[in-house]
Formats: C-alpha cells, sequence, structure tokens
C-alpha cells in the first residue's frame, strides 16, 4: 500500500523560513513524481511544486518561483518543501501527492507574528 506520511505541524514568525517533510513507503520512491500542493483556509487547492526522485529535476510554480524549493532523498525514501520569507498568507495546510494514487495527511503551517 502506498502511504504518505507528512512531518507535524509548524507555526512560524513572518520572514521565517518553514521544511515540511514526506515519508513515503510501499512502493520504489524513484518510480513516481510527487506534488506538492497547499489549501489555504477557504481556498481551494494551489500546486506549488514537483520533483521526479528518480534524477532530482524540479518544476514550480511561477508564483512560487525564488522562494519554494522541493528537494528528495532516496536513500530514505522521503520528500521536502522549503518555503521562504514567509508570510501570514502561507497560513495553509501543506499536502505532498503523488498524482493520482496518494496523498499525505497534510501539514499545517501557520504564520502568525
Amino acid at each position: 500500500e502506498v502511504q504518505l506520511v507528512e512531518s507535524g505541524a509548524e507555526v512560524r514568525n513572518p520572514g521565517a523560513s518553514v521544511k515540511v517533510s514526506c515519508k513515503a513507503s510501499g512502493y520504489t520512491f524513484t518510480k513516481y513524481y510527487i506534488d506538492w500542493v497547499r489549501q489555504a483556509p477557504g481556498q481551494g487547492f494551489e500546486w506549488m511544486g514537483r520533483i521526479d526522485p528518480e534524477d532530482g529535476g524540479t518544476y514550480y510554480a511561477h508564483e512560487f518561483q525564488g522562494r519554494v524549493t522541493v528537494t528528495a532523498d532516496s536513500s530514505t525514501s522521503t520528500a521536502y518543501v522549503e518555503l521562504q520569507s514567509l508570510r501570514p498568507e502561507d497560513t495553509a495546510a501543506y499536502y505532498c501527492v503523488i498524482p493520482v494514487s496518494a496523498w499525505g495527511q497534510g501539514t499545517q503551517v501557520t504564520v502568525s507574528s
């Protein structure tokens, strides 16, 4: 069974950075892309970026260029998303996703002074 387990909730001040992890199991880690999406309160899902764990290739949504970094560690089957220069409007639940197949449980990130 494919499973994605994310790290726990985070609280940050504006201007800080946050890094969320996503531990994959139940399949060959390098076989599928992993996407990161987020959902702010009362909003729809917003795609942030994608990584190909096989070669580390990344793709980012234009609105996050320069602020987001997606990485993957094949030795631990773990993907990461790091978001810098946090703003209150970055408060959201962040999800790792294998397209069409599986979702992480979500990580709540709250940005507040």
